[in-house]
């Protein structure tokens, strides 16, 4: 008969004797929903005991769509129910087990039930889901403890992530990590570089209750990657990596010691070095402040030649009849490594005295001089006659030589002649018969120049100009390449990956947007890389007719590059590529970019560098030295630097200052978010070389940050006085903000900014306002260099309301076209050009040629480059169109022309149609 034990639960102390009346004497109830059959009654002796729990329900976690199992397990018990959140759960999902405890013959009863995600589900948000078993036995009832399931889960992003950092040798580090929600808590550990960290093998690092990694101190080999790893049941979770840099700053060795004195005799100098060694500087630590090397002036002891003391007097006449007398180098003594005397210190001479035997001069004696002066007389005549007879052969000989030397060689050298194999001799002027001889040209046509380099031919081509061992890019296909006037149409996909297909290209950048390139033939052209300052323009004519070149222009990134500079010398340039080397120009290119100097010379020793094919940089040309004959000539403007060359390659401009007046431009940008909700506002200030290229990367990287210019640029002239530049912020209103800033100003330290190799360097400034209603900022912003020179920026605004003008405001923004060919490329048609040339190239008396076009141009500096070239006119006019590219006018240099007394300067006039 089932039992119904819904009494059970209203259970009252008066029921309780009655209900174990039942029990024993075997009746059965029947109930409602909740009802077990008693088949194992209690033995008498333990009829009495309350149940207790062999096994209680622990806490669980509800992994992904996973039930959970409770279990309870309870002796003595006649029943047991689960109650989960305060109702009954119902009988059908309890699985029960029954069983009997061999020692004791209570009954043991195991319960399960499972519990899914969707029930806890319904009352998540509103309390923890909870579950409790209650046994029963014919005393009494007990409740276990309460058993919680949760759903377990790990977010993916993290509350705080690491942030790298830079820090010197020794210098501890704190990483912050934060790691994402999850329930049950996440675990936290560190890695770096992908193998996790241990702080029992490895006591310098420490990892804190709240999960952040502390290094105690900062080692060499505790650069690299450190990423914070959390995890639990449900997922494992990786922060961004976070990049920790442990640089080494440099210090001096100890002085070497003092080398000779450059003076043999009397005043030098003399020099000691020391190198930063000690340490050397590592992973961009700053370099040794002063001179490594030191000079003293010094006297050297001059050299003391000896000198012979007089002869002493003979000595008597000896049995031998000799008689001797000698000197001394004493007169002065030799000292200090002088020479030693030359000649004999000791001399004799023939003697008679009565110890000497007399003898008379016999009729042998008379002879013998007879003879010889006989022999003498004879060789004199026979040299007489060889002479007569050698200078009679050489005259009748010399025409025939010069002659033939002439008319066998199309190239034998005209001042000199040989006299016989193996020897050469001076040569007197040609007689008038021959003089004619003199103006035959040299056959060039029996060489043929080669090079290694990249072109693309529309035809081959024999005459003065051919090409071998083949182009590094592919042919052009069918050689059917049209070359247009105007902008070149083609793939810049295809043309970046044949070009990195090369050896020599490996370090060009990928991006197309620093780089451009075109394709070109004698007409020449223009490249262009906008908004940078750099442009190559090739001349009308300086591809040889009947060749394609395929060239490119591109901006190579300075830390790529690291040039070999050394002492006093920076970068002032960007690095830039034209190429492909080695292809063959017949006139020169010019390349201009940007500089950071500040132009005056007699303070930098300047040089152009250019890279070799090893890969090694070599000084190529030194400003205010240049050699007409080399094929690189450098025109420097207050911001641009032309450079002509004949050569392309990969090209950079190095100063080397002569004193610490020597000065680099730098640009000072200010910029801040663009839109602020909290209460920091950050305002980064960048201190960069004052080039194009450099102020168009920030730009860039700023509209990524979402920010923007609070203010116009300024100059700062950075001079080499091995001071840091500061900067510091002032008179904030203190009542409505607050700077975060520990320190009174901020230092980028003066090698940083003075190597150049370092592109963006920025200090940030976090300001705090007390309240987000202030939204008006007002203060003044120093930048200065340490007992130098500096700028200030008082900004006042409102960061809620930015009516300032956009960032593009401030720039010169360039839309040209990247490549330009033919004579669209240039201000001056070809034709005009070609008249201007004719008629200025031909010397004028009165001066009226292309020295006084020069004048007028200001170029007359340039006077000895101008001309050693076949066409002065033609460089100059290339300059002037490197110079007036976006605003070059014709009709002014048609005035500069009408000055000159030239009637061509109404061609200037001509039709479009006869251009």
């Amino acid at each position: 008969m089932p039992l119904h034990l819904g009494p059970f639960v209203r259970w009252r102390s008066g029921l309780v004797l009655t209900w174990i009346c039942l029990f024993s004497s075997g009746f059965t109830f029947t109930g409602g929903e909740h009802a077990a059959t008693v088949t194992h009654p209690l033995p008498a002796a333990f009829s009495d005991l309350l149940p207790h729990f062999l096994v209680e329900p622990d806490d669980v976690y509800i992994v992904k769509n996973k039930p959970v199992t409770l279990t309870c397990r309870s002796t003595p018990a006649t029943q047991i129910y689960f109650k989960c959140n305060g109702e009954w759960v119902h009988q059908d999902q309890h699985l029960i087990d029954r069983d009997v405890d061999p020692a004791t013959g209570l009954p043991v009863m195991q319960v399960k039930i499972d519990i899914s995600r969707q029930q806890v589900e319904k009352i998540f948000g509103l309390e923890d889901y909870w579950c409790q078993c209650v046994a029963w036995s014919t005393t009494g009832t007990q409740k276990s403890q309460k058993a919680y399931v949760r759903i377990a889960y790990l977010r993916k992003n993290f509350e705080e992530e690491p942030l790298g950092k830079e820090v010197a040798l020794d210098q501890e580090v704190l990483l912050r990590c934060h790691p994402p929600e999850g329930v049950p808590p996440a675990e936290v550990e560190w890695q770096r570089n992908e193998e996790l960290i241990d702080p029992k093998t490895d006591p310098n690092f420490f990892i804190t209750v709240d999960h952040n990694l502390i290094i105690k101190q900062a080692r060499l080999a505790d650069t690299g990657n450190y990423t914070c790893v959390a995890k639990n049941i449900v997922a494992r979770r990786k922060s961004s990596s976070a990049t920790v840099i442990v640089y080494v700053n440099g210090g001096w060795s100890t002085w070497a010691t003092w080398s000779a004195c450059s003076a043999v005799c009397g005043r030098g100098w003399q020099k000691r070095s020391r190198s930063c060694t000690n340490p050397t500087p590592l992973n961009g630590g700053t370099s040794c402040e002063g001179q490594s090397v030191q000079k003293s002036a010094c006297t050297a002891t001059c050299p003391v030649d000896g000198g012979w003391s007089e002869w002493s007097k003979w000595s008597p006449c000896g049995a031998d009849c000799t008689m001797w007398r000698s000197r001394e180098c004493t007169q002065p003594s030799p000292s200090t490594g002088g020479k030693e005397c030359q000649g004999l210190d000791l001399q004799s001479l023939n003697c008679t005295s009565e110890q000497c035997p007399q003898t008379a001069s016999g009729a042998e004696d008379v002879a013998l001089y007879v003879g010889i002066v006989a022999v003498a007389l004879c060789l004199t005549l026979l040299l007489i006659v060889l002479v007569l007879v050698y200078r009679r052969k050489k005259e009748g000989l010399d025409a025939d030589v010069a002659d033939s030397s002439i008319l066998t060689t199309g190239f034998q050298p005209m001042g000199i002649k040989p006299t016989k194999p193996g020897v050469w001799a001076p040569r007197r002027a040609a007689r008038s018969k021959n003089s004619h001889l003199l103006t035959i040209q040299p056959d060039l046509t029996t060489t043929t120049t080669s090079y290694q380099g990249t072109l693309r031919s529309r035809r081959e081509v024999t005459g003065k100009f051919s090409v071998s061992n083949g182009p590094l890019l592919e042919p052009l296909p069918n050689g059917s390449h049209t070359l247009h006037n105007g902008k070149l149409p083609s793939d810049p996909n295809d043309f970046m990956n044949r070009l990195s297909s090369q050896t020599y290209f490996k370090t060009l950048p990928r991006d197309n947007v620093n780089t451009s390139y075109g394709t070109f033939n004698f007409l020449g052209g223009r490249l262009t890389l906008p908004n940078t300052g750099i442009s190559l323009l090739i001349p009308p004519e300086a591809i040889p007719r009947g060749k394609i070149y395929e060239i490119y222009l591109t901006i190579q990134k300075k830390e790529d590059m690291r040039l070999p500079l050394a002492g006093c010398q920076t970068l002032l340039s960007p690095v830039v590529s034209c190429g492909p080397p080695g292809v063959m120009l017949t006139r020169p290119v010019i390349l201009s970019m940007d500089h950071c100097s500040d132009a005056c010379l007699e303070n930098w020793a300047i040089r152009l560098k250019k890279q070799s094919y090893e890969g090694t940089w070599e000084d190529v040309l030194q400003l205010g030295e240049e050699v007409v004959s080399e094929p690189y000539y450098c025109q420097l403007e207050a911001e641009t630097c032309r450079v002509f060359t004949e050569q392309l390659g990969r090209f950079a401009l190095v100063g080397e200052s002569l004193s610490m007046a020597a000065a680099k431009r730098l640009k000072l940008l200010l910029f801040a978010p663009a839109y602020c909700s909290t209460l920091e506002y950050n305002i980064r200030v960048y201190c960069m070389d004052d080039t194009q290229d450099l102020l168009k990367e920030v730009m860039q990287m700023e509209r990524q940050l979402g920010g923007r210019l609070i203010d116009e640029p300024h100059i700062l002239l950075f001079k080499d006085s091995y001071h840091n530049l500061r900067l510091s912020i002032h008179d904030m209103p203190q009542a409505h903000w607050r700077s975060k800033l520990l320190a009174g100003y901020q230092e980028i330290p003066f090698y940083h900014i003075w190597s150049g190799s370092q592109r963006t360097l920025h200090c940030t400034f976090t300001l705090e306002r007390q309240s987000l209603s202030t939204c008006d900022l007002t203060c003044t912003l120093c930048v200065w260099q340490v007992e130098g020179e500096g700028q200030s920026f008082t900004l006042d605004f409102n960061i809620s309301k930015d009516i300032r003008p956009l960032d593009s405001d401030f720039l010169l923004m360039d839309n040209c076209t990247p490549a330009l060919a033919g004579p669209s490329a240039f201000q001056i048609p070809y034709l005009i050009r070609q008249k201007i040339c004719s008629s200025l190239d031909t010397p004028c008396p009165n001066g009226a040629d292309w020295r006084l076009l020069a004048q007028r141009l200001k170029l007359d500096r340039h006077m000895s480059f101008f001309a050693s070239k076949a066409s002065p006119t033609s460089v100059i006019l290339d300059l002037w169109e490197t110079q007036h590219f976006h605003n070059g006018n014709l009709n002014q240099l048609a005035a500069v022309m009408a000055e000159i007394g030239k009637q061509e300067a109404m061609i200037f006039l001509v039709s479009d149609g006869e251009c």
